[in-house]
């Protein structure tokens, strides 16, 4: 993390437009793929060196794709299919998460629950269409919590068949590093303190693998700029200035062009939002793009470096609203309700009993969830004994083989009511899937928008709904990957 501060920069309000993304078609996962031919890809897995630090120190030891950081960014265009070769050169077992992208069960690269892990100097062949548009990634699930935290992660982009108009289609691949005074990698990954707390949060914060100075723009430009949050446990929270971000998808899904709430950007681990960025500052300027997330721990992220040529004297008038992707649309008054509170961690129990007084504020609801959170109060008291640390209805998981915590129909709609009965944030990842962002403490949210992690803060109750259209056995996790490490997921089976 860098030590200097910046000052807090005026924004200017703002309107962007209103329009409602129109809610995609039903379709079978496997029906559009198109007839232009499979895409085939290979990825390497082994380790690797990278300048993450800047000069004078030396590079760091790292596991990564292909010898680079992050790994090579895969694209291509909705509606393709892909078929991608994943080599392990590692010492250990792994596997490859297509993170966001609903591809069949046996592709989701669940060590034992989809798919047997990928043996040393064994290669393993991922076969699946492309069938939403937009922002993704992919990353090992087998020991995430240190294979993804040495480097093993790359962007997968999914371009739209009518994209909105920009001038740069950008990625930015977020992490964070937590390295030695000589920018060695340290070596305490899984630790139980991390993994009671919030996680592995690094010292050392990048962009594409790098600590950022400048990222060079001009006046007049548009970006359309993609942000992928690939660290273990750190949460972003991006202040662009006198810039004014314009969100047009989150988590890959098209929503309706907003500023973000509060003028923050802020992205939990494995979340991703698209921006649309206006360059609207002077010829050699510079402007810092600020982290906010943590409390009186704000650090400038990068600046933005105007070359000394405009692209043009004002923004661009394009349009930015992004085609809607095929995803089924929940019926609510049909849809199965179903209930789970999130608990554990360092002052778990404390959390617990407070809200078991304040439910009640949570929205009419919440009795459901105050019940279900005091009747696993006492199981979750008794495992605190035990080797898990984090829970979901009392119950901390242990490796990938679990039976499923929830049978859905398929086919059909259902609502999980979400309680985060602990004193730290949790970004909740349901594979297979994307889901609607229904409420959070009983109040609709504005954009009903789609996702597939959504961020909890502590002490609060959220609703997703979705249609359980993709069958097999799904992980559903917080994806701080100490968290699940330590508990914190379960399957739901779609049949």
């Amino acid at each position: 993390m860098s030590d200097f501060r910046v000052p807090t920069l005026t924004r200017r309000a703002f309107l962007v437009s209103t329009a409602v993304v129109s809610a995609g078609a039903t379709l079978p996962l496997q029906s559009i793929a198109r007839a232009a031919g499979i895409r085939e890809f290979r990825l390497r897995a082994g380790p690797g060196r990278a300048q993450i630090a800047p000069d004078p120190y030396s590079d760091t030891a790292v596991w990564c794709y292909d010898g680079s950081l992050p790994g090579p960014e895969i694209r291509v265009r909705q509606g393709e299919r892909l078929r991608i070769a994943v080599e392990n050169a590692l010492d250990e077992e792994t596997t490859v998460h297509w993170h966001g992208v609903r591809v069949p069960n046996g592709m989701d690269g669940v060590p034992h629950l989809t798919q047997a892990p990928i043996a040393p100097g064994k290669t393993f062949t991922y076969e699946f269409d492309a069938v939403d548009a937009g922002t993704f990634w992919y990353h090992p699930h087998h020991r995430s919590f240190e294979q993804v935290g040495r480097g093993l992660y790359g962007p997968l982009i999914v371009e739209e068949a009518d994209a909105v108009q920009v001038d740069r289609d950008v990625t930015w691949v977020l992490s964070d590093w937590r390295l030695t005074k000589t920018a060695e990698m340290r070596e305490d990954f899984g630790n139980r303190h991390d993994m009671m707390h919030n996680g592995r949060v690094g010292n050392t914060v990048t962009i594409n693998g790098r600590v950022p100075d400048a990222f060079p723009v001009r006046k007049g430009e548009r970006i359309r700029l993609r942000l992928i949050n690939a660290a273990n446990a750190r949460i972003f929270g991006l202040d662009f200035g006198s810039h004014e971000p314009v969100v047009v998808a989150l988590d890959g899904q098209p929503v309706a062009p907003h500023a973000p709430e509060g003028g923050l950007v802020v992205l939990g681990p494995a979340m991703r939002a698209d921006i649309i960025l206006d360059m609207t500052a002077d010829a050699r300027s510079r402007a810092s793009v600020t982290d906010r997330f943590y409390k009186d721990l704000e650090y400038r992220l990068v600046d933005f470096a105007y070359e000394d040529e405009p692209l043009r004297d004002k923004a661009p008038d394009w349009p930015v609203v992004l085609p809607a992707n095929p995803l089924p649309e929940p019926d609510l008054a049909s849809a199965t309700r179903h209930e789970l509170t999130f608990n554990g961690g360092m002052m778990g129990a404390m959390v617990m009993q407070e809200m078991g007084g304040s439910m009640g504020d949570m929205g009419e609801d919440s009795s459901g969830a105050m019940d279900g959170m005091m009747g696993n109060m006492g199981g979750m008291m008794n495992m605190m004994h035990s080797s898990g640390i984090w829970f979901i209805n009392g119950v901390a998981a242990e490796g990938h083989i679990m039976d499923p915590m929830l049978t859905l129909a398929r086919d059909k709609s259902h609502v999980i009511a979400m309680t985060n009965a602990t004193a730290w944030h949790h970004p909740i990842h349901l594979h297979g899937h994307s889901f609607r962002v229904m409420s959070r403490n009983g109040k609709p949210t504005r954009h009903r928008e789609w996702q597939d992690t959504v961020l909890m803060s502590p002490r609060e109750r959220v609703e997703i709904a979705f249609v359980a259209n993709n069958p097999g056995d799904w992980m559903f996790h917080c994806h701080i990957l100490e968290h699940q490490a330590a508990g914190m997921m379960g399957v739901f089976r779609v049949a």
